[in-house]
C-alpha cells in the first residue's frame, strides 16, 4: 500500500473506544500521518522477535474458566458453583476464603470486631504463609486504611508480591499505580498481559456486547433509569419479555438467550439457559440464534465442545445474511478445527465479512496481513484494517493498535497511548465481575457490601467504581459502613476517603468528580481549605467544557479567591457558562448583577454588604434550607440580593434622571397653574 493511499485513512482519525457513561469524557484517539512508521514489509521488525506477537491474535476458543484466569477472585463467594466441587485439599485456600467472607460480612454489618479478626487472619496468611491472594487483600486493606493505618508503600509491596504469585487483580492494581505515576514502561507490560487475557475471552464470530459497569448516580441524584434496567429477573420489563418467550415469541426467545449468555441487564450468566432459549428460537425460525449456537459449540459453553456442529450452525447463519458468522467460519479454517486447515478459504470468509462492513472481518484480515498468514505480509495494510475495525468499535482491534504503539510495528512507538489502550481492553477481563456483584448488593440495599466491592474495583483503576464508591460515602454517610483504621469510619475518615476517590475519578476525566474536589478545597470539606487548589480543580473541570466549573471560576475571579481579582475575566467565565448551558441563565444573571454593583459602586457600603452575606448566612441557614435546597446556597442568596440591589439602584438612577430632566425643561412646557 502506498504512503499516499494510507494517508487517506490516517490523515485524521477520531474514535471513541468504548461508550463511556454519563459524566466521564470518552477516550478519543487521534492518529495523524506522523503516527505512521515507514515500515519495509520485508525488513526485520519487532514482530519477528517479540514473543507477544506469537499469540493467537484471532482470539481463542480454548479459554480457561474465570477462576483460573482470575485466581483468588471472590467469585466463589458471590457466584457459588451449581455443582459440588471435588475437594481440593487446599486448606490455605479454604482459610483465605473464610477470611474474605468475614471481611464482606463485617463490611455489610459494620462489625469492627469481626473485621479486625478477618484482617488479622489475612495478615497471618500473607506474611507467614506467603499466600499471594491474602497478600492482595492485605494490600487492599493498607491502601484503603481498613483496620490498618493507611500506608501506600505497604499496599504497593503487598500487591507487588501478590502479582508475582499470579494474582491478576494485584496486577491490575500495580498497572494502575504505575500509570498514575507516568511509569509507562512498567505499566504497559502489565496491562499488555492483562489485556491478552481479556481479548482471548472474546467471541470468534460476532462482537461481544460492551458490558459497561453501571454508574449508580448521575451527579447529584441516583441514576434511577439505569438501575431500573439492572434488576435482573426482578425487573418488570424482563418478566414481560420472559412471558412473551414462554408464549412462543421467537424474538423474545432470542433476547432471553442473549441476556443469559452475556449476563446482560443484571442477570447472572447461565450458558445452559442461553442454549435452551437459542434452540427454541431457532425452532421458531429466528435466524440470529444460529450464530450464537455456533459460538456456544465452538467454545463448549454449557455443552461439550463440537467444532463440526459449530461450523454447521455458523454456515446456516451466514446463509441467512448474518455476515459476522463468516468470521467464525474463517477462524475454524485458520485453526483447522473441525475442518482441514485452509488459509485461502479462511481469507475468502474474512473478505466476505469485511465486504459487508463487518468490523470483525477487517480485524481478521488485519491479523492475516500482519503475520503473513496465507498472504504476503504487509504491515501497512494490517494497520489500515485494524483502524477500520477499531473505528467500528471492534475491541480486539484496540488491542492490536495497543501492541503496535507498544512495539513500534506499523505505528510509531508511543507507550502512553499503548498503556491507555491496553487498560481499556484489560478492564473487560474476568475481574470486572466485581462491578456486577457490587451493583447487586446496592440494589438489595446492602450498602456496606456494595461500598467494599466498589472500593476493591476502584483500586484496580476503574473510574466508574471510584465514582460510585465516593458517591455512596457522600450520599449514605454512616450507612455506607465504611471501615476505618480502628473501626467504623469517623466523619473525617469518610470525607478523606471520598476526597481520594473523587480525585482519582477526576484524573480519569470525570468532570463531576473534579467539581466536587474543587468544592472540597473551597469549603474545606475533608481537607484544609485551599482556594488555589480549588481553582486548579475547577480549571480541570472547565477543560472538559463544564458550565458549573466556569461559573465557579468566574465567582473566584470576582472575589479574588485563589485567582487574581479580575472582573473582566469573571464576566468572560460567566458568559461562557451561559453559552454552554442555557439552564445557567438565572445564576449568571445574578452574577452579572453582582459584577455591575462592584464596577459602579466599588468600595461602597453596598459591596461590603454583599461580601458579608456569606458570613451572615450560617445564622439563617435553617430558614434558607427550607427555601433553597441546592449546593452553594450562600452564593445564590448573595447574588439574589445583588440583583435586588441592582434593580433598586437602576430605578433610583432612572428617577434621578427624570427629575434632573424636568428641572431643565423650558418654561413653555410648564403646565400653567389653575386660576
Amino acid at each position: 500500500m502506498s504512503r499516499s493511499s494510507c494517508h487517506l485513512f490516517l490523515f485524521l482519525l477520531l474514535f471513541s473506544l468504548f461508550p463511556f457513561p454519563l459524566l466521564a469524557r470518552p477516550f478519543v484517539l487521534v492518529l495523524s500521518q506522523d503516527d505512521l512508521k515507514d515500515v519495509q514489509n520485508d525488513d526485520a521488525s519487532p514482530l519477528d522477535s517479540d514473543s507477544s506477537w506469537d499469540d493467537d491474535d484471532f482470539g481463542g476458543t480454548h479459554v480457561k474458566p474465570d477462576d483460573e484466569l482470575d485466581p483468588g477472585s471472590w467469585r466463589r463467594l458471590f457466584e457459588p458453583p451449581t455443582t459440588l466441587l471435588s475437594p481440593s485439599h487446599d486448606t490455605s485456600l479454604d482459610s483465605y476464603y473464610a477470611a474474605v467472607h468475614k471481611i464482606i460480612s463485617a463490611s455489610n454489618n459494620g462489625d469492627a470486631r469481626l473485621m479486625e479478626e478477618a484482617a488479622a487472619e489475612i495478615e497471618t496468611a500473607a506474611n507467614t504463609d506467603g499466600d499471594p491472594h491474602a497478600r492482595s487483600v492485605l494490600g487492599f486493606l493498607y491502601g484503603m486504611g481498613m483496620m490498618r493505618e493507611r500506608n501506600k508503600a505497604k499496599a504497593f509491596l503487598n500487591h507487588y508480591f501478590a502479582a508475582e504469585g499470579g494474582n491478576a487483580q494485584s496486577k491490575m492494581a500495580l498497572a494502575y499505580t504505575y500509570s498514575r505515576q507516568d511509569m509507562h514502561e512498567k505499566a504497559v507490560k502489565v496491562y499488555a498481559e492483562l489485556a491478552e487475557i481479556a481479548v482471548n475471552s472474546f467471541l470468534i464470530s460476532k462482537d461481544s456486547p460492551v458490558i459497561e459497569p453501571i454508574r449508580i448516580h448521575n451527579g447529584a441524584e441516583e441514576n434511577k433509569e439505569a438501575l431500573k434496567k439492572s434488576r435482573g429477573e426482578d425487573d418488570e420489563d424482563f418478566q414481560i419479555l420472559e412471558y412473551q418467550a414462554q408464549k412462543g415469541n421467537a424474538g423474545a426467545m432470542y433476547k432471553m438467550g442473549l441476556f443469559y449468555y452475556f449476563g446482560l441487564r443484571g442477570l447472572r450468566r447461565d450458558h445452559t439457559k442461553a442454549l435452551m432459549w437459542f434452540l427454541k428460537a431457532v425452532d421458531k425460525g429466528e435466524p440470529r440464534s444460529l450464530e450464537l449456537l455456533g459460538e456456544i459449540y465452538a467454545r463448549g459453553a454449557g455443552v461439550e465442545r463440537n467444532y463440526t456442529k459449530a461450523l454447521e450452525w455458523l454456515s446456516l447463519a451466514s446463509e441467512h445474511g448474518l455476515y459476522s458468522a463468516y468470521n467464525g467460519m474463517g477462524y475454524l479454517h485458520v485453526k483447522g478445527y473441525g475442518v482441514e486447515k485452509n488459509y485461502t478459504k479462511a481469507k475468502e470468509y474474512f473478505d466476505k465479512a469485511a465486504d459487508n462492513e463487518d468490523a470483525g472481518g477487517h480485524y481478521n484480515l488485519g491479523v492475516m496481513y500482519l503475520k503473513g498468514i496465507g498472504v504476503k505480509r504487509d504491515v501497512k495494510i494490517a494497520c489500515k484494517c485494524f483502524i477500520v475495525a477499531a473505528n467500528a468499535g471492534q475491541p480486539k482491534a484496540f488491542y492490536q493498535l495497543a501492541k503496535m504503539f507498544h512495539t513500534g510495528v506499523g505505528l510509531k512507538k508511543n507507550l502512553p497511548m499503548a498503556t491507555a489502550l491496553y487498560k481499556l481492553v484489560a478492564e473487560r477481563g474476568p475481574w470486572s465481575s466485581l462491578s456486577r456483584w457490587a451493583l447487586e448488593s446496592y440494589l438489595k440495599g446492602d450498602m456496606g457490601k456494595a461500598f467494599l466491592l466498589y472500593s476493591r474495583m476502584a483500586e484496580l483503576g476503574y473510574e466508574i467504581a471510584q465514582s460510585n464508591a465516593a458517591w455512596i460515602l457522600d450520599k449514605y454517610g454512616e450507612r455506607s459502613m465504611c471501615m476505618g483504621e480502628s473501626g467504623v469510619c469517623t466523619d473525617a475518615e469518610r470525607h478523606q476517603r471520598a476526597h481520594s476517590l473523587w480525585w482519582q475519578a477526576s484524573e480519569q476525566g470525570n468532570e463531576h468528580a473534579a467539581l466536587l474536589i474543587g468544592d472540597a478545597y473551597y469549603y474545606g470539606r475533608g481537607t484544609v481549605r485551599d482556594y488555589e487548589r480549588a481553582a486548579e480543580a475547577y480549571i480541570h473541570a472547565k477543560s472538559q467544557s463544564n458550565a458549573q466549573a466556569m461559573f465557579n471560576l468566574g465567582y473566584m475571579h470576582e472575589h479574588g479567591q485563589g485567582l487574581p481579582f479580575d472582573l473582566h475575566l469573571a464576566k468572560r467565565y460567566y458568559d461562557q457558562a451561559l453559552e454552554l448551558d442555557p439552564a445557567a441563565k438565572l445564576p449568571v444573571t445574578l452574577a452579572l448583577a453582582s459584577l455591575w454593583v462592584r464596577k459602579n459602586y466599588a468600595d461602597s457600603f453596598l459591596v461590603h454588604v454583599i461580601d458579608s452575606l456569606p458570613e451572615v448566612y450560617p445564622r439563617v441557614e435553617e430558614w434558607v434550607e427550607n427555601v433553597i435546597m441546592e449546593e452553594g446556597n450562600a452564593t445564590i442568596l448573595t447574588l439574589f440580593v445583588c440583583l435586588l440591589t441592582v434593580l433598586y439602584l437602576r430605578e433610583r438612577q432612572r428617577r434621578h434622571a427624570i427629575a434632573a430632566a424636568g428641572a431643565h425643561e423650558p418654561n413653555e412646557h410648564v403646565v400653567p397653574a389653575a386660576r
